[in-house]
């Protein structure tokens, strides 16, 4: 029974430390490079705002067409010296009054302002999802740059370290060949220097490959960048269809699919519509409304008199007429009547009113604004055409030397393949003059020296190459990630 609960244990440790070991070597493949990117790369999290900013500035020119609706309601207290509206007399007396009020204003006609807005709108909206599909595609290429290079420097410390392989096994030879007198001493030390030599490559080549993956890290936005690593994958070279087109066949492709003259021509139509906008403001406006209002209120209101012994009127004589009876205030002893104030519903219902109309408004002189405003879309309509032709021109170039960049570089690459093989004869054969002492260390040191750099030569111009060709497919509509 113990041995079993014992047996348990190791299996869940065993099965924990598997997938401990397998979290801590994830390899990302450039599919999953590119996607992660996408998600969490800053500056397509800000393109995706400016997206949302354009969705709500579509919403807001919806809104123009809408009519505006506002209510107000004020209650107010007026205490203190008041004006008796029934002796003229400036008395303390407490006034209160509400009132409501329910307001709506809708346009009629402006210019076709509202309507040019609109479309406006609509076409910032489409600008907005370009540059956001154009900062996701140069995302994915700078990726794939840095996917590549970390790849290139992977095979480069292979490479170094195969090379001090060899050496350290000729450094052995050579103190065979030493002992034997064969060769002399001050051989075997320039195979010791190349040896450090050699390691001191594969130190340098091991910070170049940290580096990169350093910079592939942040284009992902990943903090621990010291335990990411990238998948071993098959770059061997193959010939591209794209390859077999032609330039200009390239560049009318790219017209059609590539986001930057989209961009550009969506803002030639954005700056067609602000002189719209612009013009619009010349002719009149016609706009309507409507509102409703009613109030009541409350104060010391005088409904009669009755004899009195003190008589507060010194003054001449006047007559008051108070719900049809006559009263002389000034000569009798009377003291007024408070009555009380009407329901504050009935006075709602009996001070309601209604007010609507139309309202049209001339521009007749405003400072030139308008006319200035018109001068200003004009140009700005003048330096969209203008952009555009220029982006037409730079997409042209850019298609023309990446086809020629990618040529360049498959050029370069056979002939470092080419170079590779000599160099391979030539170290072979200095290795073997070296060993029955017809070449001195120096000169086999040379033949070594050019070797590796032959061998990193020829990763280079593979990598160059791979790069060259995503660039030129990426012109022809061939996405850096083709999804299965």
């Amino acid at each position: 029974m113990k041995e079993t609960v014992v047996s348990k244990i190791t299996l869940i440790f065993a099965l924990l430390a598997g997938v401990f070991s397998q979290a801590q070597t994830k390899q990302w493949t450039l599919a999953e490079c590119v996607d992660y990117a996408i998600k969490n790369n800053i500056s397509i999290k800000q393109s995706q705002l400016d997206n949302q900013i354009a969705a709500i500035d579509k919403r807001s020119a919806v809104g123009n067409f809408l009519p505006t609706l506002s209510a107000d309601v004020r209650h107010s207290w007026n205490i203190g010296l008041n004006t008796n509206v029934i002796t003229n007399a400036a008395e303390n007396q407490t006034t209160q009054y509400t009132s409501a009020s329910l307001s709506s204003g809708f346009s009629i006609y402006n210019g076709l302002q509202n309507q040019n807005r609109l479309r406006r709108a609509n076409l910032s909206l489409v600008a907005a999802q370009y540059q956001l599909t154009k900062m996701k595609d140069d995302v994915a290429l700078n990726v794939a740059n840095a996917f590549l290079q970390i790849l290139f420097n992977k095979e480069n410390v292979k490479v170094q370290k195969e090379q001090l392989t060899n050496t350290d096994r000729q450094m052995q030879r050579s103190q065979e060949l030493v002992n034997a007198g064969v060769i002399p001493r001050g051989d075997l030390l320039d195979i010791k220097a190349t040896t450090a030599t050699n390691a001191q490559a594969i130190v340098n080549a091991e910070n170049a490959l940290l580096i990169s993956k350093l910079s592939l890290a942040q284009l992902l936005q990943l903090d621990n960048f010291e335990d990411f690593d990238i998948a071993d994958s098959d770059n061997t070279i193959t010939e591209s269809s794209t390859m077999l087109q032609t330039p200009a066949s390239i560049y009318e492709k790219a017209k059609e699919e590539r986001v930057e003259l989209k961009i550009a021509k969506t803002n030639m139509e954005i700056a067609e519509k602000d002189m719209r906008i612009a013009r619009g403001a010349y002719q009149p406006s016609l706009s309507g409304f409507y509102s409703f209002s009613t109030s009541a209120g409350y104060s010391d209101r005088v409904v009669g008199f009755e004899p009195n012994a003190s008589n507060p009127y010194s003054s001449s004589g006047a007559i008051v007429n108070v719900n049809g009876t006559d009263y002389n205030v000034m000569q009798a002893n009377y003291t007024p009547i408070l009555g009380k104030p009407e329901p504050i519903f009935n006075q709602f219902s009996d001070n309601k009113g209604h007010n609507f109309g139309v309202l049209l408004s001339i521009p007749i002189l405003n400072g030139f604004s308008v006319r200035n405003n018109v001068e200003r879309s004009k140009v700005a309509l003048e330096r969209s055409k203008i952009a555009f032709s220029q982006q037409e021109l730079d997409l042209e170039r850019n298609v023309f030397t990446a086809f020629t960049d990618a040529k360049g570089a498959l050029k370069a690459y056979e002939s470092a393949v080419t170079a590779l093989e000599a160099r391979q004869e030539a170290y072979n054969y200095a290795k073997e003059k070296y060993a029955v002492g017809m070449m001195n260390a120096f000169d086999f040191n040379q033949s070594q020296t050019l070797f590796v750099n032959a061998q990193s030569e020829v990763l280079r111009t593979k990598y160059d190459y791979i790069f060259r060709v995503k660039v030129l497919e990426f012109y022809f509509g061939i996405p850096i990630i083709q999804k299965q």
